[in-house]
């Protein structure tokens, strides 16, 4: 749960008296409590909502932080019984398939519809200005928490059937009952893509765009219309309430939505274009003052600690659009720290991961002639972000030397331990704090948490659009481009000069390529590359590349580097598009299979 969000935590003591950890796990809510009781009782028609908050389809600041990234070549696991790892392996199944989202989006849902149809007639509060503003605020998180979960049910089970149709998954407007008849056809994707644009539509109506405190010019006109002044819309729609979904997200949600609709894997069978997804995406960025609001240490949020320490309820960096409570912890660095560190460095970071950092003027390592890479010093002169995010043998880390190098003496050394030490000659640097010690003697925890959405995100999305829409330098009604983007993102990791940026500026392929990797590199260990390469539909040799490390060894006065296949990736050419659940598909004759699965 989300702790600025207080009042949630107020209903958290309510849902005993109504739902059961068996409820999540059913279809539908079963009703131990009259459904009913929510209209005299608004603490138990916030707890049905509250379900959705539960549900949330983020990765917990209790977790480690990486899921599907190590079934990518970005990342492998030292813990190869991972289900991740299986499914990037050969074992991703319609009736095995780690990736699904189907159930606790549909339970989601669940709860949502049955909150809407009921909403209207609960007593907010014996106020009518003050029950409007309740019931208006609490129908428009609805709508945009359903928009989120249906946006992440179309890119885990969106796809393409025998018949040549492009499918997304069966809309569900209305809560269910024992009456209800579940066997439905799926909608079409560009159905499910309208719903949820309607569903966005309608939340960003009815929310305040940020929980803060508003001015009087703030307060909407249907409001002042009915003698609502500032100090009441805040009773409802003040900082007090920060953390929930608002305007702002949902309007982001609407962005993430567009591009994964405009990618060439649906773009043929969704109605959304490019330029569509670049509209939506600038929505959001111009309300940061378009490139300008890039925030400067935006790259490394998860380790500014101060800015984490000092953070209030309901207040984000500048870096972060929408985030999870902050918690005192330390299982990312205990999981992920090297071995002498007392870590398990269970995420190892993957050579095909190292090579696409550049060179630190810009140039990738490919390039002979300008990168000056040197094969047999490889982490010299490098973009500053490699070593950022990524501990590289001879590295000193929290200052402690990490020899992680085939002649290594301790555990952090290459394959030294199964299930401790690094598999590709690399260790997880970003996601971790550094004023973290999992040493058992102390066991010092800090202050961590999940970024929901970031704002480089929405920056590399319109990116992304903007350059297919309309080329690298042009932006349209908007006052910046793809280009500008690119720029401001690579000077912020130092590259102040860039004569490659300037290359890939005349030609648009080649600025598309550079975009991708910066979004590789950006959002690294974020789980976003898993979804990528599909929505991108990029060759299937990208998809299959083995996961690739390295070997270092002495060789005279100096080191050779050898380039070893860590683990393999076995992707068949339907897994662009991940399957409905086999269950589903035994129960329910209606229900279309994507090809192949």
């Amino acid at each position: 749960m989300i702790k600025v969000m207080k009042s949630i935590f107020k209903i958290l003591a309510f849902l005993p008296l109504f739902t059961s950890c068996a409820d999540l796990l059913e279809p539908a809510l079963e009703n131990n409590r009259e459904i009913d009781a929510m209209y005299d009782e608004p603490s138990f028609a916030q707890g049905v909502l509250a379900n959705a908050y539960i549900l949330l389809p983020y990765t917990s600041p209790y977790n480690s932080p990486v899921t599907n990234e190590v079934a990518t070549d970005n990342a492998v696991l030292n813990d190869v019984s991972n289900n991740w790892v299986k499914l990037a392996t050969g074992s991703w199944t319609s009736d095995n398939d780690e990736a699904s989202q189907w159930q606790n989006r549909y339970h989601a849902i669940q709860y949502i519809n049955t909150f809407l149809e009921r909403c209207d007639d609960v007593i907010w509060s014996t106020d009518e200005n003050v029950r409007r503003l309740f019931n208006d605020r609490f129908k428009g998180e609805a709508y945009g928490l359903r928009a989120l979960n249906m946006y992440y049910l179309l890119r885990a089970h969106g796809g393409w059937a025998d018949d040549g149709v492009l499918y997304g998954v069966p809309i569900k407007r209305d809560s269910e009952n024992p009456n209800t008849d579940f066997n439905v056809k799926r909608d079409t994707f560009k159905d499910c893509m309208n719903f949820i644009f309607e569903d966005c539509e309608n939340a960003i109506k009815l929310l305040p765009i940020d929980y803060k405190e508003h001015s009087e010019t703030d307060v909407p006109q249907v409001y002042k219309d009915m003698g609502i002044d500032a100090s009441v819309y805040d009773r409802v729609n003040g900082a007090h309430m920060g953390g929930r979904i608002s305007g702002r997200i949902v309007e982001a949600i609407r962005a993430q939505a567009a591009l994964l609709a405009a990618s060439p894997a649906f773009a043929d069978g969704s109605g959304v274009t490019m330029e569509d997804a670049a509209n939506y995406a600038a929505i959001v960025l111009d309300r940061k003052n378009g490139v300008s609001g890039i925030d400067a240490d935006g790259y490394k949020w998860y380790a500014n600690g101060s800015e984490i320490n000092a953070l209030t309820a309901g207040s984000n960096p500048d870096e972060i659009l929408w985030r999870s409570d902050v918690i005192q912890s330390l299982t990312k660095e205990t999981d992920n720290y090297p071995p002498t560190l007392y870590g398990k460095g269970r995420v190892n970071p993957t050579q095909n991961l190292v090579d696409a950092f550049p060179m630190a003027n810009g140039y990738p390592i490919t390039d002979k002639v300008n990168g000056k890479y040197d094969p047999s010093k490889p982490y010299d002169g490098r973009d500053r972000r490699l070593k950022e995010y990524i501990i590289c043998n001879g590295d000193t880390y929290k200052e402690t030397p990490i020899i992680t190098a085939a002649y290594g003496t301790t555990n952090d050394a290459l394959n030294k331990e199964s299930g401790y030490s690094t598999r590709t000659g690399y260790y997880m640097k970003k996601m971790l704090r550094t004023d973290c010690n999992p040493n058992p003697t102390y066991n010092t925890s800090q202050k961590v948490y999940s970024a929901y959405i970031r704002y480089t995100e929405l920056y590399l999305a319109y990116a992304e659009a903007a350059n297919e829409a309309w080329g690298p330098k042009d932006g349209r009604t908007h006052s910046y481009s793809a280009y500008d983007v690119i720029k401001a993102i690579r000077n912020r990791a130092g590259i102040k000069d860039d004569p490659y940026l300037e290359e890939c500026a005349t030609d648009k392929d080649k600025m598309s390529e550079l975009i991708r990797n910066e979004r590789r590199i950006e959002l690294c260990f974020e789980n976003h590359r898993f979804y990528d390469l599909r929505r991108w539909k990029v060759d299937m040799s990208l998809l299959t590349e083995p996961a690739k490390g390295v070997s270092i060894v002495r060789a005279g006065t100096g080191l050779q580097y050898d380039e070893i296949e860590v683990e393999s990736r076995d992707y068949k050419d339907y897994m662009y598009y991940g399957p409905i659940p086999d269950n589903e598909t035994l129960k329910y004759d209606q229900l279309k299979q994507n090809v192949g699965w």
